[in-house]
């Protein structure tokens, strides 16, 4: 590069300001250059050219664009020499190449080749969201887009870093002091710009990415397992007869609320095929028999899954098919039409099962239809989650997928909401980016791909608890996706309401003594009542010096230990299902509480913790029911009762390399553990889910 085009090595943290005429990049270098109190860099080009209008009366020309050049890298490297830690540049070579390529249809080498070069920890593009104002060296401002457009694409195209900016005066500048700040952490901690614009882009603050990086060092705490929560001691049981007290005493309530039932489903079906896909790559039919295979890898779902083919709901479609591919399927050796139906079941090119979400998959052979998980959670939905003839269903889905929840929802609609009555609304939301983590290695280096990148894996279900907070509603029903049934909808009914009654029940004891204590009502004679009702009904017993506190800090303790969201949990009998499970747990404080704990939480280090997992007697089904309002029918934020230390390290496999990731806090483990809790004991025959294709083989899920 031309020595007078260079830019002087530095330590300074240069930002450009970069983007068309009149959007505000004046006016911001000089902001940022106040707050930091350092130098700018003014943009050469406006004095030029003011000088050159008004000594001759001639405009910019292409001649101009190299002098231009040679005049801002001088004047950018002469404030470097007294900038302090930052350098704001109102502009600089690349906004002058865009304008040359725009204007006269080509780039002087030697300037293209600068503006290139020249480096900047950041570009802040400034959006065009704010008025043109007229000078006499400014164009025009019509067009303005197209010229946003061409500037944007220009740092797309060079991969340089950039964050745009929009907004007002004030908006721009609070929102650039906040970037820079951080990035000049993320600079200190070994991280490129580029990491920090991807960071930026996903809504991933770098505070969140320093607590991975901590967490990923420390490791996390595991469970204090006191003892597993059972019948009488943590889990209440009903009779059948209190079941439908509870019932019943939903529905006369359910007129003045609120409904909505909340399904996690925005996973693809790949663990459920997972043992189906590791045959298929590991199996050569022209090698080997299947039974052969089985008997190698001791691979008993695999023998389940041929055995039971035929009773599958997708049989008679996948066999079709096969038939028309293969016109000789009928004569073809088992082994062949085993291996082929596998293969067309799961490849990308026919029904690429694998690939898609559980919710679409055929679940359920009924007389006259196939039914899939969508289909029963809306007929579910009208059962249970109905007030005043409507049903709300809110599905978290993957945005890939929407459009298959979409299509799935309007083939069966119309024939649940006739004969029901019933008018059903869905809608859809997805797992925020902002939650995802970062990946590092054995040693808790970063992990990148082969293009240098940050590689990102979503943060788990527990980042659900966000797509929970934006709920409007008095009670949520909470079901995973594969958690369905074939017919008994009364029953499942049935216990759905309860868990809704014991809900509503306990909440409006609990809103009535909060708005006693608003006004003033509760005496300390009445604490006694409110201390066994919370020990009784809530499982909370308080710390031995409640006895010490003032009248003052008893109800401030009471009122804060009441005033939170509630979840009522339905257990079932614990039949060697992996997942979680109901346990009572010892904080860092030494208060004891009643949580969902999965294995993965629980040191199995330590004989006594594996001595208490292993005494369990009961399992979540993951079927709660939530109120997430106050006693002042205002929604909790409930983020602000999650336990931030409960979350995970995963070991995934990327690339061929084996990597670290962070998963938070388990939706209804960690992101629900401040909440005020209550398991019920619940039959088995409300849990039916499906974690592999062979669950689709029990009676539950066959036709009866």
């Amino acid at each position: 590069m031309e020595k007078n085009l260079r830019q002087q090595k530095t330590t300074i943290i240069k930002i450009a300001l970069f983007g068309p005429e009149s959007t505000g990049k004046t006016t911001l270098a000089k902001q940022l250059a106040a707050y930091y109190e350092t130098e700018w860099v003014p943009e050469f080009a406006r004095d030029y050219l003011q000088k050159k209008w008004e000594e001759n009366q001639q405009i910019c020309t292409a001649d101009d664009m190299l002098p231009i050049a040679y005049g801002q890298t001088e004047l950018e490297n002469q404030k470097l020499s007294t900038a302090n830690k930052y350098l704001f540049c109102d502009t600089n070579l690349m906004v002058t190449k865009v304008f040359s390529e725009m204007y006269y249809g080509f780039c002087d080498p030697l300037l293209n080749e600068a503006a290139l070069e020249h480096e900047y920890d950041l570009f802040f593009l400034t959006d065009i969201d704010v008025p043109w104002e007229k000078d006499d060296i400014r164009d025009s401002p019509d067009g303005r887009q197209t010229v946003f457009s061409v500037f944007k694409q220009t740092l797309i195209d060079n991969n340089k870093p950039f964050i745009t900016l929009s907004g007002d005066e004030k908006r721009r500048l609070a929102k650039a002091t906040a970037i820079v700040d951080d990035l000049i952490i993320a600079k200190e901690r070994g991280f490129s710009s580029s990491d920090f614009v991807q960071l930026f882009e996903r809504g991933i603050s770098f505070e969140n990415v320093l607590n991975q990086l901590e967490i990923f060092k420390n490791g996390i705490a595991k469970s204090n397992l006191v003892s597993p929560a059972t019948i009488g001691n943590g889990i209440l049981t009903l009779s059948e007869d209190e079941f439908l007290q509870k019932s019943n005493f939903f529905d006369h309530q359910k007129s003045n609320l609120k409904i909505k039932k909340f399904v996690p489903a925005s996973g693809a079906a790949t663990r459920m095929f997972k043992f189906l896909s590791a045959f298929l790559n590991d199996f050569d039919i022209e090698k080997e028999t299947i039974n052969a295979y089985i008997n190698r890898k001791k691979d008993k779902e695999l023998a389940i899954f041929i055995v039971g083919m035929e009773k599958f709901p997708f049989f008679e479609e996948v066999d079709k098919n096969l038939k028309e591919i293969y016109p000789d399927f009928e004569t073809l050796d088992r082994d062949y039409k085993n291996y082929y139906f596998i293969r067309i079941l799961l490849s990308s090119e026919h029904f690429n099962s694998a690939n898609k979400p559980k919710a679409v998959l055929p679940f359920h052979q009924y007389k006259n239809h196939i039914a899939n998980p969508i289909e029963e959670h809306l007929n579910e939905c009208v059962h249970y989650a109905t007030s005043k003839n409507i049903s709300n269903l809110h599905f978290t889905v993957s945005e890939i997928h929407q459009d298959l929840f979409e299509k799935a929802v309007a083939e069966v609609r119309e024939k649940i909401e006739k004969p029901s009555e019933t008018k059903i609304n869905i809608s859809y939301s997805y797992q925020s980016k902002s939650t995802d983590s970062i990946n590092v290695d054995a040693k808790n280096k970063i992990v990148r791909n082969n293009e240098g990148n940050l590689i990102f894996r979503p943060g788990g279900h527990g980042a659900l608890i966000q797509n929970l907070n934006v709920l409007d509603s008095d009670v949520i029903f909470i079901k995973n996706i594969d958690n369905v049934i074939q017919n008994h909808i009364d029953k499942i009914t049935l216990y759905k309401k309860a868990l809704a009654g014991i809900l509503i029940e306990i909440q409006q004891k609990i809103f009535g003594y909060l708005k006693a204590f608003e006004k003033q009502e509760i005496k300390e004679d009445n604490l006694e009542e409110i201390i066994l009702f919370l020990k009784e009904k809530l499982n909370i017993q308080m710390t031995s010096d409640f006895n010490k506190f003032t009248l003052e800090n008893k109800i401030n303790k009471i009122k804060d230990l009441l005033d939170r969201p509630i979840r009522v949990c339905g257990m079932v009998k614990n039949e060697g299902e992996p997942g979680g499970g109901p346990f009572w747990v010892m904080n860092e404080k030494g208060v004891k509480s009643l949580q969902i704990v999965e294995t993965s939480q629980v040191d199995l280090s330590n004989k006594k913790q594996q001595d208490i997992l292993a005494a369990a007697t009961h399992f979540n089904p993951v079927d709660l029911v939530c109120g997430v309002k106050n006693y002042k029918n205002q929604k909790f934020d409930l983020l602000k009762f999650v336990d931030a230390k409960a979350g995970f390290i995963v070991e995934k496999s990327i690339e061929g390399r084996t990597v670290k990731s962070y998963e938070l806090p388990g939706l209804w483990n960690g992101a629900m553990a401040n909440w005020l809790t209550i398991f019920v004991a619940v039959p088995l025959i409300t849990f039916n889910p499906v974690k592999t294709v062979n669950d689709l083989l029990k009676a539950a899920h066959q036709p009866q």
